[in-house]
């Protein structure tokens, strides 16, 4: 048996936390897949969205060399998180290694995965029913985190997605949540935001709400997970 490497740190509560907010946080990230034509790692930029389990979600065009590549080897990987001021690489980072896999527009899950999707980025429904666009569900195999100097991590895939019961309720309460005028502002000051207004709600889940404005996204996280949309509904209240 493979000794653990001492480069890498126990995966805790923190870990996983940190995990989550990169992955909900960043609106883009870069996909790196292996060039169908070469055999070489290609890398490029894709809008990222997640589902209600954390699963990273993106939306290509089947025209893009990068799609046709995923249909001959589905393996991939995704770099996610936000680079701010000073030195680039002092700023935490993850890269999820996970495989592709199209939605059928009639699946069960389609429409919600959309919804999702074009809450976080509307500029995308200009073209996301186009007939050559899709959406991609990149199933996480496992994920290299680095929180900073000295906090690096190995995670699981079940260290980076969620249970969840009952998705279409959870879509219910985040429809239901969107229309309050007050909430988005609140959430988004909890979570640490600079910016004061324009505040939207982008996503909700077992774990927390994602909040958006302009090029801003930020994660509001609960602690442990609500086990229905109803005990989320209670500990928002609670927070605001």
């Amino acid at each position: 048996m493979n000794e653990k490497s001492p480069a890498f740190r126990d995966v805790d509560e923190s870990a996983r936390q940190l995990a989550h907010k990169l992955i909900r946080e960043s609106r883009a990230a870069s996909l790196a897949v292996i060039d169908a034509a070469t055999g070489y790692p290609s890398a490029s930029r894709c809008l990222l969205g997640t589902d209600l389990d954390g699963t990273p979600i993106i939306l290509i065009s089947s025209l893009a060399s990068h799609t046709q590549s995923l249909q001959h080897d589905p393996r991939c990987s995704v770099l996610a998180g936000n680079v701010g001021k000073g030195d680039p690489l002092a700023h935490p980072r993850i890269t999820v290694l996970a495989e592709a896999s199209s939605l059928d527009r009639d699946g069960p899950d389609y429409a919600r995965i959309r919804s999702r999707f074009l809450a976080r980025h509307p500029k995308a429904a200009l073209y996301a029913d186009f007939a050559d666009f899709r959406f991609l569900r990149l199933t996480p195999v496992s994920a290299s985190l680095n929180g900073g100097f000295g906090k690096a991590y190995v995670l699981t895939r079940e260290d980076l997605t969620i249970a969840v019961e009952e998705p279409a309720a959870w879509l219910s309460l985040f429809e239901e949540l969107s229309s309050v005028a007050d909430l988005p502002a609140q959430l988004a000051e909890l979570a640490g935001a600079t910016v004061k207004s324009g505040w939207r709600i982008v996503g909700i889940d077992p774990a927390g709400v994602d909040i958006s404005s302009t090029d801003v996204t930020l994660r509001y996280s609960i602690s442990g997970l609500m086990g229905s949309p109803a005990a989320m509904k209670a500990a928002l209240t609670a927070a605001c």
